[in-house]
């Protein structure tokens, strides 16, 4: 009897040294199989457009297909807790966005923030202050001034804690702007209440407003990014006219759960930074007003947790809560 015991418990001992090594060796392996990549968000939006950039060329730097899959709703919500509590085997990706930072912090989720780690990241549509086209209003520095006098400027959002939210948050919190929030159920619905001058003004996605301003149905103040939009360099940032604290795109980048090997995630950023360099990618993409970054996990992780701390500091200052 003894000696089966100590026959199992030597077999015991041998699994558990083993395992590391089959764990090492399939993540040596990786990917064997199709990877899926979980898009919080409908099809045709920004973030899709570059997670479909990214998928494409994951895949032919990978040899496996990378296969997007739409999970939208919630504000990005149930896509991210699809991610958030999957196997973290290196075949399930979460296409991430301002909201993997931000929600947390303003209305309850079903998964906690350490549940996700950063990857990669994609690129980014910067975000462009709209007004209609017969507006009076200059540029942001005018915007601004004008709202402090009266009633103050209808401002339309897509929602609690969009990128209009805090394009707003922003304005109000760091620069005493008086803006009169409006919420809508989409950033398309915005744009369209500014085109009909049933609203004073938004914050949208470049690659959604630049047709409207390129054929004159809009006017555009500022870009709310640190650089100058490529399709659209005549229009200033937000720096450029003084307003250095407002800094904020729609972003696109890689999540992927907990646990996640590290030689995996390493070889998934990898795969993405190449993507978003290929020279055709780069047109493409640039041609329709987003910027692709790619870079490496390093710096996607510390750029998560500056934004994390910047988000923060704003939903502090406004309150910003989903009752």
């Amino acid at each position: 009897m003894f000696a089966n015991r100590r026959t199992l418990l030597a077999s015991a001992v041998a699994l558990a040294a083993i395992a590391p090594l089959a764990g090492a060796q399939a993540a040596d392996a990786w990917p064997a199989r199709p990877i899926r990549l979980v898009v919080p968000f409908s099809a045709g939006g920004a973030n899709d457009l570059l997670a479909r950039a990214a998928a494409e060329g994951a895949s032919k730097a990978l040899g496996q297909p990378v296969v997007v899959d739409n999970k939208p709703g919630a504000g990005a919500v149930i896509g991210t807790d699809i991610v958030a509590k999957a196997q973290p085997d290196g075949y399930t990706f979460l296409v991430s966005a301002a909201g993997v930072i931000s929600n947390s912090m303003i209305r309850k989720v079903p998964y906690k923030d350490a549940d996700l780690t950063p990857v990669a990241m994609i690129g980014l549509a910067p975000s462009v202050i709209i007004v209609p086209a017969n507006s009076p209003y200059k540029d942001l520095k005018d915007f601004v001034a004008q709202s402090k006098k009266g009633a103050g400027i209808h401002f339309a959002t897509a929602g609690i804690g969009s990128t209009p939210h805090f394009v707003e948050g922003i304005l109000s919190s760091k620069y005493d702007a008086k803006l009169d929030l409006v919420p809508y159920k989409s950033g398309s619905e915005s744009v369209t209440a500014v085109l009909g001058n049933q609203i004073e003004a938004t914050s949208e996605a470049s690659i959604v407003v630049l047709p409207y301003l390129k054929s004159g149905k809009l006017k555009a103040l500022a870009t709310t990014w640190t650089q100058r939009i490529s399709a659209y360099p005549e229009l200033p940032t937000a720096g450029e006219q003084g307003f250095g604290e407002l800094k904020i795109a729609h972003w696109a980048g890689v999540h992927a759960p907990a646990g996640t090997p590290a030689i995996i995630l390493d070889k998934m950023a990898a795969a993405v930074d190449k993507a978003m360099k290929d020279p055709a990618t780069v047109a493409r993409l640039k041609g329709m007003g987003i910027e692709p970054v790619g870079g490496t996990r390093a710096s996607f992780v510390k750029f998560v947790d500056e934004e994390r701390k910047r988000l923060g500091d704003v939903v502090k200052a406004t309150g910003m809560r989903e009752d």
